[in-house]
């Protein structure tokens, strides 16, 4: 995660630069709002929303929305409604406003005005405001009485603000439900508004007498007002309102059930189908078996189309959950459990060959899921049904372009490589349906079909040399045309795939599709072939900072490529390997250094290739270890010297203890990888895992060391033994483990024939870094591309005007640090994993004394502290208090990790440093130089004595 700590703005004392940038973007839209002209006014209003997001801290907020609230009370209806969209649009920016009475209090006086149109915009403002003031018994009172309004705009706006206060006030849901059940009943009150007031019926889930009296009352009203718009909305009402209180969701789904099979208005059956399918989404273990098989009926009889299509919508989505098994499950007394007679499979059998693509692709989807969540023996004939619904949605959809049909392409193809995943038997078929559709469709087919192939070949890659012919041929005969298609496939790239593949892109003026096919490359372990790519993108690139970036790549690449060299059994060879791939990989680093800015620091990428730089190195350094029992033997004396000291190992020489220190660069290159592991919050799983096995690496050559030469008695194999269970996701993963279980196999043989230290552990030693060496390094996606981004802003209060300058605090007293923080996302938060809370370690450290020593209670010298809080709306705050007894200098250091959602712990940062100079309190001061003063006259006394003897 990159983190930008940055200091306190508009703290009590700070009048910093960034205070300053603050402050200065708050004056200026202050001045605007001065202004005499009604369209400066509103400029300045609506730019509030971009000075939240900039400076997201309370302080700024509460004086912004002071001053909005002064405008909402003195301004006209057209500013509050520009202030009404403001807050709407800032609402997680609540909840940091300080003085809530105040800014009500402001808002709220406006309630009383004589205009409707004001008193409507009020409203709304406080519905706005609900989450913040959930129980003020004033805003529930004008709510209540705005709702008899005679003014139409009054009355939408008393519904809407009833609406808000409702879903966040229990108290407020409790007094109004017997209103709006009047209103609702009454015959005064016009259609059009009951329509408006029973949405508000679905926040009445605060506790189940509430909600049974809400499901009564709509219970009534879909009874009692048979219209087609009344029917619609209590439905929609009743089903938001089961899947919030949980409880009565079984009785909806039947409900709905009955309206799509008895009511004959088409628009009731599609509410009822959109009801289910949010129900089918939120609470698929209420589904039972009767419930499915009465939607299959539905789905078996009905002659249109657009409502079969919808209801299989909702199978599809069921048949990828908990609901299928349940469907599927032996029921005692019912034998027609069986999967091939059921009413489900009859109905995606039948439509799999519909006219309708749609209908065809959530047919397929439904038989797709049962295949590969039913484990039964005699699904044959279900599988071949599978397959061939498979093929002729693929052939019909790849012959058209247009955007409908490539979106039933992509459901299909999902389905193949769900298919190929769960059921491996049948991806040959699937591979070959592939490749010749490959070749007659359409180019934008082509692009997902290729896709598709990749995934197949990643999971199953014995399936990837099987395709390379015919994708060669696909090369030859597309042209230019395959540019954007060849960046999948990259799986098992022969000498000529790679020449036309390069032939290929030799006429291709688009160096964004070269880039991303050497992207792919890198990732697949092809060096060779990326290093020439990146070689011909370097002149292509306007920038410096990517052109020093696309150069480090070629120099990585060309640094990998040097290691596929290694032979075994060839250790001279292998040094020479390692020193050149070295040689390029400081060039690279050199490179990757430069490429670096401000905005964008490539952190995780310059650690990962020291790591890797660092790694090359100790491997390098303990073949020339394993060699040095040849060119430098013990001497004759080792045996006597091992006896005199106690330690048999000193009988090897001088080998022992370079092996121990190799041991533990290996334990040091291992943890850092750790630290690696947990400071890459945004990373995919692919590369976390790459992360992962890089650490392992490195721990198997220590627990090697340790197992053949320092320790062999100890050493345990049974830690180690479970590495190869682990499902292997890639191929970089499933050749690193093939090597740990065959070096691992080898040292427990080893361990257990000779004694240490003999040529042959030091040539399994040897063999074990070559093999490891051997499988290409995969650069990982995280390496090129960040698809989530996370970061936390940090503000520490009180802080210097100055970042040099020392805090000043008095030695009896305690320091209450307050640290708020901010966290920030990219457009897609949270893709890979949420922060659940925030951990702030604080430390303090004495950096220079002044004045005298004093005996201080070792409690009091140090500072360290921690503390969990939960960031809610992206915001948190908490408070220290710190204890300066000692005077002089003290660095205080605030360091921020994250935990996720599954409670792993990610060292993220940022970190924060202040200064604090603590001073002696001016009582203590005083009586410590009264004593001074008074000892004064008696050492003037004692000298005088002593001259008067002489």
């Amino acid at each position: 995660m990159a983190s930008n700590s940055t200091k306190s703005f508009l703290a009590d004392a700070g009048y910093g630069e960034q205070e300053l940038d603050a402050n200065s973007a708050l004056m200026e839209l202050d001045k605007g709002l001065r202004s005499g002209k009604l369209g400066e006014q509103c400029e300045a209003v609506v730019r509030f929303p971009r000075l939240f997001q900039k400076y997201p801290f309370p302080i700024l907020i509460n004086s912004a929305f002071l001053k909005l609230a002064d405008v909402f009370r003195v301004g006209n209806n057209f500013l509050r409604l520009c202030v009404l969209k403001v807050t709407q649009q800032s609402e997680k920016h609540l909840e940091k406003i300080l003085n809530v009475d105040e800014f009500v209090k402001r808002i709220f006086s406006v309630i009383h005005s004589n205009d409707p149109v004001a008193r409507a915009i009020t409203l709304r403002m406080l519905g706005s405001l609900a989450s913040i003031i959930p129980e003020r018994k004033n805003a529930h009172h004008s709510i209540r009485q705005s709702l008899d309004s005679h003014d139409n705009v009054e009355v939408e706006a008393a519904v809407f603000a009833a609406a808000n206060f409702s879903a966040q006030s229990k108290d407020f849901a409790v007094g109004i439900c017997n209103k709006i059940s009047e209103m609702i009943q009454g015959l005064a009150t016009p259609v059009d508004l009951k329509l408006k007031l029973i949405p508000i019926l679905q926040h009445m889930h605060h506790d189940a007498i509430l909600a049974s009296s809400a499901r009564q009352l709509l219970q009534q009203l879909v009874t009692s007002y048979p219209s087609t718009k009344m029917v619609i909305v209590s439905l929609h009402t009743f089903t938001l309102l089961a899947a919030s209180s949980l409880v009565d969701t079984p009785k909806q789904i039947q409900l709905l059930l009955q309206y799509l099979k008895n009511d004959p208005r088409k628009a009731v059956k599609r509410l009822a189908i959109q009801d289910l399918k949010l129900l089918a989404n939120k609470t698929p273990h209420t589904w039972s078996r009767e419930n499915i098989q009465a939607l299959c009926e539905c789905a078996l009889q009905t002659p249109y189309d657009s409502l079969k299509l919808g209801m299989l919508s909702v199978l599809s989505t069921l048949s990828g959950t908990i609901a299928i098994k349940h469907y599927f499950s032996i029921v005692p007394g019912n034998v027609s459990s069986s999967p091939r007679s059921s009413d489900l499979v009859k109905l995606a059998q039948e439509c799999c060959y519909h006219n309708n693509r749609g209908i065809a692709a959530h047919g397929v989807r439904v038989l797709t899921n049962i295949t590969v969540s039913c484990q039964e023996k005699d699904l044959l004939a279900l599988e071949q049904d599978a397959v061939f619904g498979l093929e002729s949605l693929l052939v019909l959809c790849s012959q058209d372009d247009s955007p409908g049909a490539q979106a039933t392409l992509k459901i299909a193809l999902n389905c193949m490589v769900k298919l190929a995943k769960g059921r491996p038997h049948l991806s040959q078929s699937v591979v070959e349906t592939l490749l010749t559709q490959l070749h007659s469709a359409q180019d934008a087919a082509r692009i997902l079909m290729c896709h598709c192939l990749a995934a197949i070949a990643m999971q199953l890659p014995v399936l990837g040399d099987g395709m390379l012919g015919d994708l060669m041929e696909l090369y030859k005969v597309i042209g230019r045309s395959a540019t954007d298609k060849q960046q999948e496939l990259l799986k098992a790239l022969s000498v000529e795939s790679k020449a036309v593949i390069k032939q290929q892109l030799e006429s291709v003026s688009n160096g964004w599709t070269v880039y991303r096919i050497a992207r792919q490359a890198s990732r697949m372990g092809n060096h060779d072939m990326a290093k020439e790519l990146y070689q011909s993108l370097l002149t292509q690139v306007a920038s410096e900072h990517f052109y020093f970036w696309l150069n480090s790549l070629k120099e990585f690449s060309h640094a990998e490529q040097c290691l596929t060299g290694l032979q075994e059994e060839n250790y001279s060879s292998a040094l020479s390997c390692i020193a050149e791939s070295l040689k390029f990989y400081h060039k690279g680093i050199a490179s990757l250094t430069a490429a670096s800015t401000p905005l964008n620091p490539l952190s995780f990428q310059c650690e990962f290739v020291k790591l890797r730089i660092d790694l090359l190195q100790a491997f390098s350094q303990l073949i020339c270890t394993c060699n040095s029992l040849k060119t430098s033997p013990p001497p004759a004396i080792a045996t006597t010297i091992a006896m005199t000291l106690g330690n048999d190992l000193q009988r090897c020489g001088r080998i022992s203890n370079q092996m121990k220190q190799s041991m533990e660069e290996f334990r040091s290159l291992a943890s850092r990888y750790g630290d690696l592991y947990q400071a890459s919050f945004d990373a995919d799983s692919a590369t976390l895992r790459n992360v992962e096995l890089q650490q392992q690496s490195c721990l198997l050559i220590s627990h090697a060391i340790e197992a053949l030469i320092l320790d062999p008695e100890s050493a345990s194999f049974q830690e180690y033994g479970s590495t190869g269970t682990a499902h292997a996701d890639s191929e970089y993963e499933r050749r690193m483990m093939s090597v740990y279980n065959h070096v691992l196999e080898e040292v427990e043989s080893l361990n257990r024939k000779y004694t240490p230290v003999s040529y042959m552990h030091t040539a399994c030693l040897c063999n074990a870094i070559i093999a490891l060496l051997k499988v290409p390094l995969s650069f990982q996606r995280y390496f090129f591309q960040k698809l989530q981004s996370t970061s936390i802003k940090l503000a520490l209060s009180p802080s210097p005007r100055n970042p040099a300058e020392p805090i000043a605090v008095q030695n009896n007293q305690q320091l209450a640090l307050k640290v708020e923080g901010v966290v920030q996302h990219g457009s897609k938060p949270g893709l890979f994993r949420k922060i659940q809370s925030v951990c702030l370690n604080v430390s303090s450290t004495l950096q220079s004394k002044s004045g005298q020593d004093y005996k201080i209670p070792i409690d009091n010298m140090t500072n360290e502290m921690e503390q969990r809080v939960e960031p809610h709306n992206d915001y948190f705050s908490t408070q220290f208090l710190l204890n300066f007894a000692i005077l002089g200098t003290h660095n205080i250091t605030v360091e921020s990790s994250v935990k996720d959602a599954n409670g792993i712990v990610w060292k993220t940062g940022p970190r924060t440093t202040i200064f604090v100079k603590s001073l002696e309190d001016p009582y203590s001061q005083q009586i410590r130089l009264q004593q001074q003063q008074a000892q004064q006259p008696l050492q003037q006394q004692q000298q005088r004595n002593a001259y008067t003897r002489f």
